[in-house]
């Protein structure tokens, strides 16, 4: 059974995507893959095949620059808070800038999108109110999402019904994500 998360009635949650290699490993994977290319490259420049040589050191360059730009844009994150009685939720690019959408917990709607025969497939997960909305997490994986949108469905509808006793819980049945 996948237990939710309720959050407190003041939360402050940060989402960050996964980078999956750390700067160590990138390091060891960099030095690994130009260690390959050189003795690989040195060889056909032995053989006389020189050109083979410039395209094993335009790969080293293509593989350093795409991870390069997958670290810069691993800085972007985002931010869910209860502010002053308001849902928050703030965008900040790989650049810094950011934008902040403010919503009223009582009339903010999530909806977590769902595709396939049965609704198998997770989609996004959007918040909206009053002709404003935006979504959340388009880098977290679908079953984070959905432990997402249920952990703030839960949280919000305890917080506009007036506490964890209106659904039954008690101060000892606090749910923690799976």
């Amino acid at each position: 059974m996948e237990k939710t998360l309720i959050l407190p009635d003041d939360f402050d949650l940060v989402l960050r995507p996964n980078m999956s290699l750390s700067r160590r490993g990138f390091f060891w994977l960099m030095v690994f893959f130009v260690g390959v290319s050189l003795i690989v490259g040195g060889y056909f420049w032995a053989l006389g095949a020189w050109p083979v040589f410039g395209f094993f050191g335009l790969d080293i360059v293509l593989l350093y620059g795409a991870f390069r730009l997958n670290y810069r844009y691993g800085k972007r994150y985002e931010m869910l808070s209860m502010i002053d009685q308001k849902l928050v939720f703030r965008q900040v690019s790989a650049l810094g800038t950011a934008r902040s959408w403010a919503f009223d917990p009582y009339w903010v709607r999530i909806k977590l999108e769902r595709f396939g025969k049965h609704g198998e497939d997770i989609g996004a997960l959007i918040l909206s109110s009053h002709g404003k909305y935006v979504s959340v997490g388009a880098f977290l994986a679908p079953e984070e999402r959905a432990a997402l949108s249920e952990s703030l469905s839960v949280t919000l509808s305890q917080l506009r019904h007036g506490g964890a006793e209106n659904f039954g819980f008690g101060t000892g049945d606090v749910r923690l994500s799976a």
